[in-house]
């Protein structure tokens, strides 16, 4: 699952957290097992943390530790906290002039959203927990 580099690592680091919830991982840590740049871990996991599913503490001792337990965290969960998007909705800025064009866009984002919402909804069925167990 390599398509969206953060969803992968956020998703891969919350299931081995789940594995034991107790255990306190520094940035280094998880950057040096998901072969990345610990500032990339801290971006990712701090959003993750804004949304309420990590906690991180400074200093000798800090790291990240899950904020919840990991059945109560969804793969939308995730998804959503990283502000993620699969699917292409076409927010560009070009208002086409043609009506055809014009027409055929509203009718291809309004499937776009749909697609993006049923992704939403069938990650939703799935929590971190659930992962390690597949």
């Amino acid at each position: 699952m390599k398509r969206n580099s953060r969803l992968s690592l956020a998703l891969h680091t919350l299931s081995h957290m789940a594995g034991d919830p107790s255990r306190v991982r520094t940035s280094a840590d998880i950057a040096d097992h998901a072969g990345t740049n610990a500032v990339v871990v801290r971006r990712v996991l701090g959003r993750l943390r804004e949304a309420g599913l990590l906690t991180s503490e400074k200093g000798h001792a800090g790291g990240w530790r899950l904020a919840r337990e990991p059945q109560n965290i969804s793969l939308a969960d995730v998804y959503l906290a990283l502000d993620e998007s699969l699917i292409s909705t076409g927010t560009e800025n070009h208002t086409p002039t043609c009506s055809v064009e014009h027409a055929l866009q509203r009718q291809i984002l309004n499937v776009m959203e749909e697609i993006e919402q049923s992704l939403v909804d069938r990650l939703s069925e799935t929590n971190i927990s659930e992962v390690l167990g597949a």
